[in-house]
């Protein structure tokens, strides 16, 4: 049972963290633009207009997948309570393995927006 609530903590890291700076994100972008803290690609960095789109637009994403990924982790590891470790671990890894596959996917939507809304010298368009 110990090694389950180890996992089940490890596995709801990522959706609080997604959930914290999705809504920091969504309220305000880091105050400078850097290379640091905060959604970095060539385009978000471009100015503050960028910067500040970016991080509105992933903070959105990060939120809702979030609050999506807290229930659907809690319920998959409610289901393998008292199941060997090896099984925990494993179901465990697979979830955080999705967890991961969605944090980085979210930079895939957000450049593609930037791309639709700013040109390529990062002015409105």
């Amino acid at each position: 049972m110990g090694f389950w609530i180890f996992m089940l903590i490890m596995d709801l890291l990522l959706p609080f963290t997604m959930i914290g700076f999705g809504r920091y994100f969504i309220k305000k972008a880091p105050k400078e633009i850097n290379a640091v803290f905060g959604y970095r690609t060539a385009m978000s960095m471009k100015n503050r207009e960028t910067w500040e789109f970016a991080h509105k637009y992933c903070g959105k994403i990060w939120y809702v997948c979030g609050l999506s990924l807290l229930p659907i982790t809690v319920l998959c590891l409610l289901l393998i309570i008292g199941k060997s470790k090896d099984y925990v671990g494993t179901v465990g890894g697979i979830i955080c393995g999705a967890q991961l596959i969605l944090l980085v996917g979210s930079i895939l939507p957000t450049e593609i927006a930037l791309k639709k809304t700013f040109d390529k010298n990062g002015m409105w368009r």
